[in-house]
């Protein structure tokens, strides 16, 4: 089969691999129908993630339909149109039995291109199957349930439940990338007073407007002057970093108001500085995370009825085959304007096993 590789920083290819086979009587494997990108594969292409190590397939959000399923699995069977979350939880260890998958200590959590092969592929093995993969009704597209694999649980869970959105709040979202987005739209169920949105592109601006911002701010243009103004000095209840950089971080405890929280999603590759000269008398609440996926069903209902904007987040698709066009355009997005970038399309109708031993 076809698949993109690591080979090293800055260095990828889509080529032939080897067909993925079950490992364990929990796995499946699963033919990838529409698989998208995300903001943390370009920080392991940039060399940000060292536990991905040159020869892995990337990618960790996918929709497919299950070609084999193990003996173990009771949840998924050949045929069934299936969600892939992010994270592969076994159920079984401590962190998986308080809810926090994210943190499984049993061979699994978030693996699927970071420590095993992804989803950028024709096909994928998923291990921890009936954990890790939701049927999709037929009321929900590819093209929408592809979001439930990361963005949206992850903006759900680690921005808006860890930040503590509450009715009234004024909220502050610095980042409009995918991840922004979808915590803007997830922090609207809370029904907060405002939600301010920053980025540097307009085009990002435009699309927080439509789902929801109440104001926008260029980031290069004085956005701290604009929650000062807006919450009379006081600062912002809750502050949500979706970008990852130092810049972005710092600026967020600048914005938070005394008492506030700041709920950081951005995956960072260097340090940022806490300025605890200026914080440790403001008393604000500070969390990080990686999505743990306990929300997934329950969003997945929120899909199926209607409930959860998601249509302009996927602005640009491809065929499967044109991953390096795919990266080309979602790296710069500044330029083309993507959000979500989506691939799909033809696909081979067999998958051929290794021979059993």
């Amino acid at each position: 089969m076809k698949a993109l590789v690591f080979q090293g920083p800055e260095q990828t290819a889509w080529q032939d691999v080897p067909d993925p086979a079950l490992q364990d009587a929990a796995d499946a494997i699963i033919r990838v129908d529409v698989v998208t990108l995300c903001g943390t594969d370009l920080h392991i292409i940039k060399g940000d993630v060292p536990e991905v190590t040159p020869g892995r397939v990337l990618g960790h959000e996918a929709v497919g339909t299950v070609v084999e399923a193990g003996a173990d699995v009771r949840t998924a069977r050949p045929g069934d149109r299936v969600l892939i979350s992010c994270i592969s939880p076994c159920g079984r260890c401590r962190f998986c039995r308080e809810g926090h998958y994210g943190q499984c200590r049993g061979g699994g959590g978030w693996v699927l291109g970071h420590t095993i092969d992804g989803t950028q592929a024709e096909y994928v093995r998923v291990p921890f199957a009936d954990l890790s993969v939701y049927a999709l009704s037929a009321s929900i597209d590819s093209y929408d349930g592809v979001l439930l694999a990361d963005i949206f649980p992850t903006s759900y869970e680690v921005g808006v439940l860890n930040g503590g959105v509450r009715p009234g709040d004024t909220v502050v979202v610095v980042g409009a990338g995918p991840i922004g987005l979808a915590a803007i739209v997830c922090a609207g169920l809370y029904s907060p007073g405002r939600v301010i949105a920053v980025d540097l592109a307009e085009s990002r601006l435009a699309a927080a407007r439509s789902l929801g911002a109440d104001a926008t701010a260029s980031a290069a243009e004085e956005p701290e002057q604009l929650v000062d103004d807006l919450t009379e000095g006081l600062g912002a209840d809750v502050v949500i970093e979706a970008v990852g950089m130092p810049e972005a971080f710092e600026m967020c405890t600048r914005m938070v108001r005394p008492g506030g929280r700041v709920a950081n999603i951005g995956v960072h590759g260097k340090p940022a500085t806490l300025h605890l000269e200026d914080l440790w008398i403001k008393d604000i609440t500070l969390t990080t995370g990686l999505v743990d996926t306990y929300s997934t069903p329950m969003l997945l209902r929120m899909m199926a009825a209607g409930r959860l904007a998601s249509s302009p987040l996927i602005t640009h698709r491809f065929e499967l085959g044109q991953m390096d066009e795919a990266y080309d355009v979602f790296s710069r997005a500044g330029d083309t304007g993507a959000l979500k970038v989506a691939l799909g399309g033809p696909q081979h109708n067999e998958i051929t096993a290794p021979a059993q031993p």
